[in-house]
């Protein structure tokens, strides 16, 4: 018998069906085959939460590191795309301002000035389309400050990162990067050159460049921009439209805003913004009901792992107040766990609570629906809302 024909439901599967709805594809997939053979995606994936989790807390097994993983093609080696002691070699010398004590030191002031700026900016209109007026150039100002990026703007960095996605998510899908990826990752890395030829910056590429070279400074930026970027304006983008999508569930973060914290977390659970991370196992293994081969492409769906309803009770539903809601895996796991998740989930607080206090009456536009899309980075294209506008 074919691989395929051991894996009806995974054969069945098709790439776009992922992209626009996936939830109940991955439901189905979970229950009769939680490791299935996709011939559309080349590889097995991965939709229940024990065996994501043992993947990708075994890096022996199935490692990044190999020639095929989408992100590297595009900007090179990094600590997303090496295991082992180069990994470590590679996130140690950024790993000091992401600790949680540290990032509210270093970035709350920030994060809260940066966010009164662009609401300052939206109050007056009304309506406004905030995924490109205020999430993107949020996440932007935010993870430029990070990285203490010169010689730049925000829309230059937002264009290179809009760039960039597009080649790693061509590549997952099996096409051609083309050349503009690549392109925006050279004019990315001579920036960053730039910033690091300045040695009396204070900035993070100048002291990880006492440790790493030039190059591989380069290429750790470009992924902490992009993760950085993408990250957090999914985050912010993808919680408003679940707030706004339940009025119930509004309604009680806006009578209490400690449960924002839980909407967040909740939010990353149904929707994440990366919906998948790629692995390649280095030995023959058997992983649930598959007989995975050395070699193999093994894909992990954060999106499946985050609604097993063995983990999560009624997994479809919005529940600002579930209690494990933190069980999820939208950050990942293991070694490739993010390293900026404290400072994408403090953006994230920020940027809501400034939106739902100072927007009174927010809603979403109704003559311009919002809807998550996207095969490995999933959030709507756009999101259109109202308030009230001041008298």
């Amino acid at each position: 018998m074919s691989v395929a024909a051991a894996f009806p439901v995974g054969a069945a599967t098709t790439l776009a069906e992922l992209t626009v709805n996936p939830h109940p594809r991955l439901a189905l997939l979970r229950e009769h085959e939680p490791v299935s053979w996709l011939p559309e995606l080349g590889g097995w994936l991965v939709t229940r939460r024990d065996l994501a989790l043992d993947v990708m807390r075994d890096a022996r097994t199935f490692t990044v590191d190999d020639p095929r993983f989408s992100t590297a093609q595009v900007v090179g080696p990094s600590m997303l795309s090496l295991d082992g002691e180069q990994h470590t070699r590679h996130r140690e010398p950024f790993n000091a301002p992401f600790r949680p004590r540290q990032v509210h030191d270093g970035f709350a002031a920030f994060i809260e000035g940066e966010t009164g700026r662009l609401v300052d900016t939206l109050e007056p209109a009304g309506a406004a389309e905030l995924r490109r007026a205020f999430a993107g150039p949020l996440a932007v100002a935010v993870v430029t400050e990070a990285l203490g990026l010169v010689g730049t703007t925000a829309q230059t960095v937002l264009a290179w990162y809009d760039t960039i996605v597009r080649s790693v998510s061509e590549i997952t899908a099996g096409r051609d990067a083309g050349t503009e990826g690549p392109a925006a990752y050279a004019q990315l890395r001579t920036a960053v050159e730039g910033t690091i030829a300045d040695r009396h910056s204070s900035s993070l590429l100048v002291s990880a460049a006492d440790r790493l070279q030039p190059p591989e400074v380069a290429s750790n930026a470009a992924v902490m921009m992009f993760g950085g970027i993408e990250t957090t304006e999914a985050m912010i983008t993808n919680a408003l439209l679940q707030l706004l999508r339940h009025p119930d569930q509004l309604a009680l973060v806006q009578a209490d805003f400690d449960l924002l914290d839980g909407a967040i977390e909740e939010s990353l659970r149904l929707e994440p913004g990366a919906l998948v991370v790629d692995r390649y196992a280095t030995r023959d293994i058997e992983l649930g009901p598959a007989a995975i081969r050395e070699g193999d492409p093994v894909t992990v769906s954060l999106a499946g792992a985050n609604r097993d309803p063995a983990v999560f009770a009624d997994p479809d539903r919005f529940d600002v107040r579930r209690p494990n809601a933190r069980l999820q895996l939208a950050f990942a796991h293991g070694p490739h766990h993010c390293i900026a998740a404290h400072l994408a989930r403090l953006e994230t607080r920020i940027a809501l609570r400034q939106l739902l206090q100072r927007l009174p009456g927010l809603r979403l536009d109704p003559e311009r629906p919002a809807t998550p899309e996207g095969l490995v980075f999933r959030k709507p294209p756009t999101l259109h809302v109202r308030w009230d506008r001041p008298a």
